[in-house]
């Protein structure tokens, strides 16, 4: 990473430690009857407010390698390894991971997890996943490229990527809080956005002091293209809801997509 980069990282890492202290909704680990469920065949995991489709993730999973990618927080991967799967949980927020070691010791599951930045996937081999799970998290890196050619790189062939990211509409209004009790949307900003660029700087360093994560609102061309200029063919694509809205576009159109992607060859 460069240094701007490693500071981006470093930063959101600190807030997703706090995130996974508080265990805010995407840092509160699932249950041990969930875990108990999935053990006899009955479960599901959510990259959206909907479950994923079968026909992107089948019911059975077992001993299938799959990659939870920057997705820590006991939700995902443990439901993935009591249904049988070979679970890696990467993520850069050391509080996350420990949520999924937790589950996994409470509930006698076996998951790997390793620490660090999802633009740099080094640690993990080439060819070494059927599946990567990719929820809504790409969000927290300034280039999205990077992402898309380490998933290529690490799936074998034919491995499937279930990604889920924002529709870029979202950063592109002032969020006035007095516009919005009106029903006022403001346009205000440009696509790809950045806090960093994109807000006044004063703005900007008060997010950055009140601990907030720093945010980057990637184009759809770098979302979806992108991935196939990793090497990657889309053959999915649907559109969602976010399970707990904030924003008053939110109310006009559905605010996540999800795609699935296959790694077809060798580029």
């Amino acid at each position: 990473m460069t240094n701007e980069n490693d500071r981006v990282g470093q930063h959101n890492a600190k807030f997703w430690d706090q995130e996974a202290i508080e265990q805010r909704p995407w840092s509160r680990p699932v249950s041990s009857e969930l875990i108990s469920a999935a053990k006899q065949g009955d479960w599901r995991v959510h990259i959206t407010k909907k479950p994923l489709p079968t026909s992107w993730l089948p019911q059975d999973i077992k001993g299938k390698d799959i990659l939870c990618l920057a997705s820590a927080g006991g939700q995902q991967a443990p439901i993935l390894a009591a249904a049988g799967a070979n679970v890696t949980v990467f993520d850069i927020s050391a509080k996350q991971l420990e949520l999924d070691k937790m589950v996994a010791s409470r509930d006698n599951l076996s998951i790997t997890t390793l620490q660090g930045d999802m633009t740099d996937l080094s640690a993990i081999q080439d060819d070494s996943f059927d599946y990567i799970i990719h929820p809504i998290s790409n969000i927290y890196v300034p280039d999205v490229s990077p992402v898309w050619h380490e998933c290529y790189r690490v799936l074998r062939e034919r491995g499937v990527l279930l990604a889920s990211f924002y529709n870029p509409i979202l950063f592109i209004f002032d969020r006035n809080a007095e516009l919005a009790e009106k029903g006022l949307l403001k346009p205000t900003y440009t696509i790809p956005y950045s806090d960093i660029s994109s807000l006044p700087s004063d703005k900007y360093q008060q997010k950055e002091a009140a601990g907030e994560s720093i945010c980057f609102g990637h184009s759809l061309s770098d979302q979806i293209d992108g991935q196939c200029r990793a090497g990657l063919m889309v053959v999915g694509l649907y559109e969602d809801e976010h399970p707990s809205p904030r924003f008053l576009i939110e109310k006009f159109t559905p605010t996540m997509i999800a795609t699935k992607s296959v790694k077809l060859s060798k580029v």
